[in-house]
């Protein structure tokens, strides 16, 4: 069961990689070709306001959610310049702090996302009219995911092989 959540966010930005090239592709499309051909024959242009729509919130979610998997699976760019030449127990709490304050981080951009849906809730997208608060969930999900995760690589050691660099 543990395992099949923990393929969830993945799955999810799987999904959204996908939704966001089809999108790119369908607004090509739409902008140059079919535009195109209803000028030519002079007919009413199809509207394709909803492309940027879906490509902000497939980038806003797929953004936040790969930064927790990233976090997640410790593939994140970390910077060793000083760390590496200290004792294993001082490596071992950089490591820890390291990842309290990314913990901390993803508490607060729940937090302030979670108060950005209350104060978007009443406003919707231009195009597509989705409530804007589904934006600024992203925030929240990606925060709460970022800060989970920073909590079980801070308490979790460093794999075997990995250098204790402090993440």
């Amino acid at each position: 069961m543990l395992r099949v959540l923990s393929a969830v966010p993945k799955i999810t930005v799987t999904a959204l990689i996908v939704l966001a090239i089809v999108n790119l592709l369908v607004g090509v499309i739409l902008r140059y070709f079919v535009g195109a051909i209803t000028d030519w024959l002079d007919v009413d242009p199809v509207p394709f306001t909803w492309v940027e729509e879906v490509g902000e919130l497939s980038l806003a979610w797929l953004t936040l959610i790969g930064a927790a998997i990233g976090i997640q699976s410790r593939t994140h760019f970390t910077l060793a310049v000083f760390v590496h030449r200290l004792p294993a127990a001082a490596q071992l709490w950089i490591h820890r702090f390291n990842h309290a304050l990314i913990a901390g981080f993803g508490g607060l951009a729940a937090w302030y996302g979670f108060r950005l849906c209350l104060l978007n809730r009443t406003l919707t997208t231009p195009g597509l009219e989705i409530n804007l608060a589904w934006l600024y969930a992203s925030c929240v999900v990606g925060g709460l995911l970022i800060a989970v995760y920073g909590v079980a690589v801070m308490i979790s050691p460093p794999p075997q092989g990995e250098p204790r660099h402090g993440g």
